[in-house]
């Protein structure tokens, strides 16, 4: 098995800078809501298939989704974003639910951290990469993936776009 990486994804990549510059144009509601919803849609069914019976991680997309609605605190929340981060963390042996749970636990927290909304990406591409290709592929093949994934994330985000967003977060990329 080759060595894996955590993230797959090119931060210069057409793709990437495409989004960047799509997320600049959104709220941080917005952002928050449609990274919790790519999330839940594309990452959690595979973190659940690989970890059947662990619902953290769902119950933590779905107080995300509460608070989007404003049915519950930000403090509420809290506990629940560190307990899916210590989820992903303690799956350092599978690869394919180990990434799946980081793209989920990330998602979420970008309802504190806006820029989120990019970087649960990475781990999103590794865990539908891992999951579709399986672990024993090249770097390029990986890579080819994680750009597909890009470039779905993308559209999606199109499709939730406000246009001409009244308040567009202010997104500082450290990258």
């Amino acid at each position: 098995m080759p060595n894996l990486r955590k993230m797959l994804g090119n931060v210069q990549s057409e793709e990437c800078r495409s989004l960047m510059r799509l997320m600049e144009t959104q709220s941080k509601k917005t952002l928050a809501d449609w990274a919790v919803a790519y999330a839940k849609a594309h990452y959690l069914p595979v973190f659940e298939a690989a970890c059947p019976g662990e619902r953290r991680l769902a119950e933590t997309v779905a107080a995300c989704e509460a608070y989007g609605k404003g049915q519950t605190s930000l403090n509420e929340l809290k506990p629940l974003l560190r307990e899916a981060a210590q989820v992903a963390r303690a799956l350092a042996d599978h690869p394919v639910a180990q990434a799946a749970a980081r793209a989920v636990s990330v998602a979420c927290s970008t309802v504190q951290t806006p820029t989120n909304a990019l970087g649960y990406l990475f781990y999103g591409a590794a865990a539908i990469a891992y999951s579709q290709a399986g672990l024993d592929r090249t770097a390029e093949e990986y890579e080819e993936l994680a750009a597909v994934e890009f470039q779905r994330a993308y559209a999606s985000l199109q499709k939730a776009c406000i246009p001409d967003e009244p308040h567009p977060a202010k997104l500082h990329w450290n990258c």
